[in-house]
């Protein structure tokens, strides 16, 4: 099943508005992309003074489920788009009808959750792990032996960076899981004990034109993605059945701009859907420095109808993320970046640092992956 009735419509050029649900630092990025092609840009974001509403020409402040101020926010842009998956899916029914919402809120509405995202991967024929559902107030347990341990248990809602998830390994996990989901909708999940992880950032246009970014090794840390690798370091055809299912996926939802896909690799060599996200990535940041399009250009280029941008890699590259812990003692050490030529620091405006929270990354060219890693590791130490 598709998600958007795939009609050719009118370019909307420079020189329009576009508006972007969330103000986090992936709206930042997008507003920047876009000013720089000569866009005005809304953002609509509850908090004040947030990191996109600092670049861009306009930031409203209301909640999401504010329908009154969400449709006159729509009224004032030529498209709107959302930076995270977090934004209510409901309201965004009524400003379809008053603007071009892209990508369609049912590609939203199916991504969000990972219930509906497991089941629409299982109806495609799309290759995932196993998985059970437990509505809430349901029984966890049962659920997981269905599944089998070991076994990852998620809430349904609302996660990400690991947040929302527990690990089973044995029947000893039962009572805990029992215990932090009462009450709430999850999804049990095979547990992969994967080789490693990569993702691709596809971009689809109304036109049905594709263009998918080179894939990315991805390393995490407690959850949270440390190291963003490109190109990855696995084999040629692991690459190309990720590169394939990622336009697979792209045409069968009815994407209309730009998504993350990641997969487990599994050690027999498998490629494996693991999430969906419908805007930009974390590890597609690197296509900022590395590559003749980014990734954030690109988004505006398919919600606006303009002819798909080159993603082709420009040099081997890593992307580290920089999170609040790096301020542990004091001010990071810009200079020890700054100084290589070969470096490129983005930092996203925030105004607290806390342990865990994204607060910029940086990127590390170089001839071959190997060098690029490992003069990354020794940079991010010393910050």
């Amino acid at each position: 099943m598709r998600f958007a009735n795939f009609v050719v419509n009118p370019m909307i050029l420079p020189g329009k508005t576009i508006g972007v649900l969330g103000g986090g630092q992936l709206g930042r990025m997008l507003a920047q992309a876009a000013t720089r092609l000569g866009y005005r840009v809304h953002i609509y974001e509850p908090q004040a003074h947030s990191p996109a509403g600092a670049v861009a020409h306009r930031e409203v402040n209301a909640a999401y489920d504010d329908l009154a101020a969400l449709m006159a926010f729509a009224r004032g842009c030529d498209v709107v788009t959302y930076e995270f998956e977090n934004v209510p899916a409901a309201p965004l029914q009524a400003i379809a009808a008053l603007t071009r919402l892209l990508p369609d809120w049912r590609v939203l509405e199916t991504a969000q959750n990972r219930s509906r995202e497991k089941r629409w991967l299982r109806d495609q024929g799309l290759p995932h792990a196993q998985f059970a559902e437990v509505a809430a107030g349901g029984d966890v347990a049962a659920a997981i032996r269905q599944v089998g341990v070991p076994c990852v248990v998620k809430t349904a809602d609302f996660g990400y960076d690991g947040k929302g998830q527990l690990k089973v390994m044995g029947e000893a996990g039962l009572a805990a899981a029992r215990e932090k989901f009462r009450g709430q909708p999850a999804v049990i999940e095979q547990f992969i004990d994967f080789a490693c992880e990569v993702s691709a950032v596809v971009a689809r246009s109304a036109a049905g034109e594709v263009s998918v970014f080179p894939v990315s090794e991805n390393i995490h840390a407690d959850h949270i993605l440390e190291f963003s690798i490109v190109p990855a370091r696995v084999p040629a055809d692991v690459k190309a059945r990720a590169e394939a299912l990622a336009r697979l996926i792209a045409g069968k939802i009815g994407l209309v701009g730009v998504m993350g896909v990641e997969f487990f690799v599994t050690r027999s060599g498998d490629v494996l859907v693991n999430e969906l996200a419908p805007r930009t990535h974390n590890s597609g940041h690197y296509t900022m420095d590395a590559c003749v399009t980014s990734q954030f250009e690109q988004q505006v280029r398919a919600i606006c109808g303009l002819p798909l941008g080159d993603p082709a890699l420009l040099s081997p590259v890593v992307m580290v993320n920089i999170l609040g812990d790096a301020w542990a003692k004091g001010e990071p050490k810009w200079e020890a970046l700054l100084a290589d030529p070969a470096v490129r620091l983005h930092l996203y405006g925030k105004s607290e640092a806390r342990p865990g929270r994204k607060m910029g990354h940086f990127t590390v060219r170089a001839a071959d992956v190997e060098t690029a890693l490992a003069k990354a590791r020794e940079l991010k130490e010393k910050l």
